[in-house]
């Protein structure tokens, strides 16, 4: 008696979608998306933290914005400039002995070139200061899950826009732009303070300086990688950056009220 043929045996599915590997970056890709596509930068950092390469272009640059302030400006224009925008300094300074104004200024100057140069270590520190601070920020306000060396590459690779208002600024010291009211702590037509007489009111100059374009850029790209590297939510992220902006604005504002 014939049987009948048995069906043939199933053979389990396969995916028809292999595995993906999430793509890696290098350091100059990870550079370039930072300025257009941040989010695969900052995504990428949860692979590899390295922080090295945004760090030593800022470091590059710093040092060539110092060096054409050196030469175009000079620190002792520099000097007299950041003192002709604090009133109560300038008074103290006016009235001074010609030679002891001399030496004063001369004291200025110098202080001014070294600190200018030596941006990008204090920068470290400030770095670190702003991790730690985002950091206990992310812990309290989210209780997310993130590393402190990952975020710590975060904040330096935000940094990187503000070095296109370095460029600028020098641009236009070497294009013949007058040094009579260059100002080394807003070189660049980023910002409404930038467009001031020295002669404003220091607070609505602090005001207005902070509203400016890289700056802006920073923190924004600053609020999505916090995102993008922990389980933040985007509104969470955007309301830790632009609170603790806020309150150090008012910090500052009534720092210069009182001392300018």
């Amino acid at each position: 008696m014939a049987s009948n043929p048995s069906a043939p045996a199933q053979q389990p599915q396969i995916s028809q979608v292999p595995d993906r590997e999430v793509a890696r970056l290098s350091e100059g890709r990870r550079l370039l998306n930072t300025f257009f596509a941040p989010s695969k930068t900052f995504t990428d950092l949860r692979r590899s933290a390295s922080w090295w390469a945004p760090f030593l272009i800022i470091v590059i640059v710093s040092t060539l914005f110092c060096y054409v302030v050196d030469q175009k400006v000079g620190f002792r224009k520099v000097s007299e400039n950041l003192i002709q925008l604090q009133p109560k300094q300038a008074e103290r300074i006016d009235s001074l002995p010609a030679d002891q104004r001399e030496q004063a200024m001369r004291r200025q100057a110098v202080a001014t070139k070294m600190f200018s140069y030596g941006i990008p270590v204090i920068a470290l520190i400030i770095y670190a200061i702003m991790t730690g601070v985002l950091f206990a920020s992310i812990k309290f306000a989210a209780n997310a899950d993130v590393k402190f060396k990952t975020l710590f590459a975060l904040v330096v690779y935000s940094r990187l826009p503000q070095l296109i208002m370095s460029l600028l600024a020098m641009l236009s010291l070497m294009a013949g732009v007058s040094s009579d009211a260059f100002n080394i702590q807003n070189p660049a037509a980023t910002n409404p303070g930038y467009f001031l007489d020295p002669s404003a009111s220091p607070i609505l100059r602090t005001l207005l300086s902070s509203l400016d374009v890289f700056s802006i850029w920073t923190m924004i790209l600053l609020a999505i990688g916090i995102t993008c590297i922990s389980k933040v939510k985007r509104g969470t992220s955007f309301a830790i950056i632009f609170g603790w902006w806020f309150l150090l604005l008012l910090i500052r504002l009534g720092w210069v009220a009182a001392f300018s």
